[in-house]
């Protein structure tokens, strides 16, 4: 009866810890979609260099295991980021980051479009029940103070209405900078876009956070 009832132990201990190990080995990576323009889809730089290549290493460094995904598109303006949403988001998107508007600004499009495009990118996303995070943009100084305000207020708005993650500034440290910026003074260099994730990471947690809980 003992060698029997230690076989029915170890049987049980056994097969505990397989579950386990099959459960762990089916269990995908966090899948998170950036969807956004030049910046994140890494123009100038070779591909290890992007934002969210950098960004999936930063992570990884950390212990969470995610894939980052990038679905930037460069020269896109929010327009074309919402037409082309369900492309970027693909299958089993777990979180997505919107890295959208720079473009528009530089067009000196008008506020109310880019935040009528942005709306619809995270109701979209919302509707699915995808967690998001913003990322802001600013409009450059030329373009006159009511402009960059106005356009200041698009992200501002959306955060509060969509109730984000929100990353208020995505060149926050980088901007203005001629050390972390390509000749064209727009686009990031390597550098500058470590610092980009240095900075963005603690949202980017409380993003992964939210993707996790919605996941159980």
């Amino acid at each position: 009866m003992a060698v029997r009832s230690r076989i029915a132990r170890f049987a049980l201990v056994l097969a505990v810890v397989l579950f386990g190990f099959a459960a762990g080995a089916g269990a995908a990576p966090l899948k998170i979609v950036v969807i956004g323009d030049s910046l994140t889809a890494g123009y100038g730089l070779a591909k290890n260099e992007s934002f969210p290549v950098r960004l999936e290493l930063a992570l990884r460094a950390e212990g969470k295991d995610v894939a980052v995904i990038n679905a930037g598109v460069s020269g896109d303006t929010s327009a074309g980021g919402l037409a082309r949403l369900d492309w970027a988001l693909g299958e089993g998107a777990d979180a997505a980051i919107v890295e959208l508007g720079a473009n528009d600004a530089l067009r000196g499009l008008a506020p109310a479009n880019t935040y009528r495009n942005l709306d619809g990118i995270l109701a979209r996303v919302g509707a699915k029940g995808i967690p998001a995070l913003l990322a802001g943009m600013q409009a450059p100084p030329n373009l006159g103070e009511e402009y960059v305000n106005a356009f200041a207020a698009v992200y501002t708005r959306l955060a509060e209405a969509h109730a984000v993650v929100f990353y208020p500034f995505f060149l926050e440290g980088v901007a203005a900078r001629p050390e972390l910026n390509q000749p064209d003074g727009i686009h990031p260099t390597a550098p500058g876009v470590d610092v980009i994730v240095k900075n963005i990471l603690p949202d980017v947690r409380e993003l992964i956070r939210r993707a996790e809980a919605r996941r159980g």
